[in-house]
């Protein structure tokens, strides 16, 4: 299993640095130097078609600029332009995380509901607006809510049970 945490949009000046849009909680682990990752042609191939390793990485304006391995020059690069890297699931580690936090893919899928037991819906997506995630709460038959993962309103995120408990804030809902 492969999880996304990137697409190559562009390249960027004539080293073969290659420019990335990143979509991970953690891009300094999964872009630093030696990181491996897989190379898929669009977000549906099945299948990798490269595996590449980051030789360097460093933000620059709203992008992650990255160089590979064995690559120093703009038209070795070409081919990866346009293509998605992920990472493979025995590359994740726990230990990335810190107490309360956690991947994307644990938390797309689980349920919500309310302190008193009302089941909200289903987590669908996850944006990354600004200071804080906002989950995307798929209802049925409603618009879906917006939920901001703040202390205030993510009581408890339980994995074992497929669940998240929250409490609405007034204007939420």
């Amino acid at each position: 299993m492969y999880y996304k945490v990137g697409t190559i949009v562009n390249t960027h000046g004539i080293a073969g640095e290659l420019r990335v849009v990143t979509i991970t909680d953690f891009p300094e682990q999964r872009f630093k130097k030696g990181s491996q990752l897989a190379v898929f042609k669009d977000d549906k191939a099945p299948t990798p078609f490269d595996t590449i390793t980051i030789n360097s990485a460093r933000q620059h304006k709203g992008f992650m600029l990255i160089t590979l391995r064995g690559y120093d020059n703009i038209n070795d690069v070409l081919k990866y332009k346009g293509t998605v890297l992920k990472v493979a699931e025995e590359n994740l580690s726990d230990d990335d995380l810190e107490d309360g936090q956690y991947y994307y893919h644990q938390i797309i899928g689980l349920d919500v509901i309310t302190e008193d037991g009302r089941k909200l819906g289903t987590i669908k997506e996850i944006m990354a607006p600004g200071a804080n995630d906002v989950w995307v709460v798929a209802r049925p038959d409603k618009e879906d809510l917006l939920l901001p993962v703040i202390d205030q309103v993510v009581k408890k995120v339980d994995l074992d049970a497929g669940q998240v408990t929250v409490e609405l804030m007034e204007g939420l809902e």
